[in-house]
């Protein structure tokens, strides 16, 4: 005599809610990294030490120009001469005249190129030009 019952098994069906936050979640890691990702950082120029400086308030749309130690210039990525910097700059300060600039320049750099840099962003009508520079590391760790 068998006394237990019979469980009706249920067809397998495709879990539509679980794919959907997998998806959902996949979006948001995408863009969370597409948003670091796109602070012109290059790892190629190592900004000096400054001891008083204040933490920076990255704000949406400013232009970073990164210098490279043997004078090159970095702009969005590409690689640009000082006439095509200038001319970049120019179609920003007619539309933004305000815009903030952030020159990241390499910690050897020689001072004359970080001049030519400035010359360009004032041929240019941008006078919102801050420096990048890192925090001391503490120590005691």
């Amino acid at each position: 005599m068998n006394l237990r019952r019979r469980i009706p098994a249920e067809t397998i069906q495709f879990q539509l809610a679980p794919m959907i936050d997998v998806i959902l979640f996949l979006l948001c890691f995408f863009l969370l990294t597409w948003n670091l990702a796109r602070y012109e950082q290059d790892l190629a120029v190592k900004v000096p030490v400054a001891k008083n400086g204040q933490e920076p308030k990255q704000l949406p749309g400013e232009v970073i120009i990164n210098l490279r130690s043997d004078g090159t210039v970095e702009l969005e990525r590409t690689t640009l001469s000082l006439a095509q910097l200038q001319q970049k700059l120019t179609e920003i300060s007619q539309v933004y005249p305000d815009q903030a600039v952030i020159l990241r320049g390499a910690e050897n750099v020689e001072y004359r190129h970080v001049v030519e840099v400035l010359d360009v962003c004032r041929a240019a009508k941008l006078t919102n030009i801050a420096f990048a520079t890192n925090r001391p590391e503490k120590s005691g760790t």
